[in-house]
């Protein structure tokens, strides 16, 4: 029994890895007033763009190394979300477009980049068959852990990073004056701005930084969760998942580690309850939208400041208008 609820801990942690990165990137983002909609989007560009490198790579040499299988993916997938999100900050901070269109676009186009060069790119090169960085994924899924006595618990390299990121977020947004800055531009851009704060600055950096984080959700999906396979429309809904647990953290990144750990767990638990029907089983993957729609609604209620958005989020911010 023991056994049991260890393996479903794990597997709960294991699926709940791709969401923390992508909730941590849209905390980040959401900090500064920009609602970026385009998460599931920017995660699979992410996934892609670590694929691409990793193919790229191992086709160039015979003998690859294990540092450069593990850099040059991770900084392809780092170049192409960040990219996605600067698209995303032009548009809404510069041309001051809608935030939740904008969001919605970025996504069904990211999407569509990955599908794309996901069951084109062999094609490209005159191979067939779907991609397989057996090579890539290796180093990536390597494990690193301890035993709690013949139970090993293991986990790959970017299992642990993620948990750091999310440590390292809320330290930085808590306890420095970069922190402070970004919240300050996040509740009032117009105050922060006669304070001498660069606004523009602050959301660039923090959309293209927290879409670049939440990219390496969809790079430690490919690489550590399906070992460098590369499968279309293979995420599922973990981007929007991802969203929502913003809201059910509460913006806190601290709150957000194991809240992703909650949302993996729910989002496997039909697995391990026998005799379910497969419509039992779509109505228990319901339950991470279900809670975080009663978080919403009860923090709403409560009307603690602590518990609410920053107060522009979603809002164009109009230099001249201040």
């Amino acid at each position: 029994m023991l056994d049991k609820i260890i393996a479903f801990i794990c597997a709960a942690i294991v699926q709940g890895i791709p969401l923390l990165y992508g909730a941590t990137g849209e905390i980040i983002t959401e900090k500064s007033g920009n609602l970026n909609l385009g998460i599931p989007g920017i995660m699979y560009v992410g996934g892609i763009s670590g694929i691409i490198g990793g193919y790229l790579y191992e086709k160039s040499t015979a003998d690859p190394s294990a540092v450069l299988c593990i850099l040059i993916p991770l900084l392809a997938c780092i170049i192409g979300s960040a990219l996605m999100a600067l698209i995303y900050s032009f548009l809404t901070i510069t041309l001051h477009a809608n935030q939740n269109v904008t969001g919605l676009a970025l996504t069904t186009f990211g999407i569509g980049i990955g599908n794309f060069f996901g069951g084109s790119l062999l094609s490209f090169f005159g191979e067939s068959g779907s991609i397989s960085l057996l090579t890539t994924g290796k180093y990536y899924t390597t494990p690193f852990g301890f035993s709690i006595g013949d139970i090993e618990i293991s986990f790959g390299f970017m299992a642990y990073l993620a948990v750091f990121i999310a440590l390292a977020t809320s330290f930085v947004l808590n306890r420095t004056r970069v922190g402070l800055h970004l919240r300050a531009v996040g509740e009032n851009p117009a105050t922060a701005d006669a304070a001498g704060i660069n606004v523009t600055l602050y959301k660039y950096l923090a959309t293209c930084i927290g879409g670049a984080i939440a990219g390496m959700g969809g790079l430690y999906f490919v690489m550590d969760y399906t070992s460098g396979a590369w499968t279309n429309n293979g995420f599922g809904d973990r981007g929007w998942l991802a969203v929502a647990i913003v809201i059910f953290a509460l913006w806190k990144p601290k709150s957000a580690i194991w809240s992703s750990f909650i949302f993996g767990g729910l989002y496997i638990v039909c697995v391990y309850i026998p005799g379910l029907s497969s419509a039992t089983k779509e109505l228990i993957k319901m339950l991470p939208y279900v809670v975080t729609i009663f978080v919403l609604v009860f923090t709403s209620a409560r009307k603690k400041r602590e518990h609410q958005p920053p107060a522009s989020l979603g809002l164009p911010y109009f230099r001249e208008e201040r």
